[in-house]
């Protein structure tokens, strides 16, 4: 096997490990989205309480009353979490997708000079 070949390998497994990371970010990053919408709604649904009204926590098996205050505040924090999360997982997109163009680019390029060193084909 000719060093080229040994190249476009070693690049074409590269390739293949970016879009595996790729699609893990994306699967992640879907995650988040659902977090988020589902954080949206239990937030919006907390603006709606009022004073009298009793906030329920789910702790172990059993629910427990919890001040609905300190329930949107935990909700909110969980958001700015989520939202932070989202920007890092972004950048991470952006870097695997920069990354995977640039190997594509060099497997073009390998597969190229492989085709070339190869003789013609003779016709028969």
């Amino acid at each position: 096997m000719s060093k080229l070949e040994q190249d476009f390998q070693k690049a074409s497994k590269e390739f293949q490990r970016l879009q595996a990371d790729l699609t893990s970010t994306i699967e992640a990053r879907q995650k988040l989205d659902y977090q988020q919408s589902e954080s949206d709604l239990v937030l919006k649904e907390l603006t709606k309480l009022k004073p009298e009204n009793t906030v329920y926590k789910l702790i172990g098996p059993g629910l427990m009353p919890q001040d609905a205050a300190e329930a949107k505040q935990t909700v909110e924090k969980r958001l700015d979490f989520i939202k932070k999360e989202i920007e890092r997982i972004e950048a991470q997109l952006k870097t695997i997708g920069e990354k995977a163009e640039k190997k594509k680019t060099e497997i073009i390029k390998l597969q190229t000079e492989i085709q070339k060193s190869q003789p013609p084909a003779t016709a028969a």
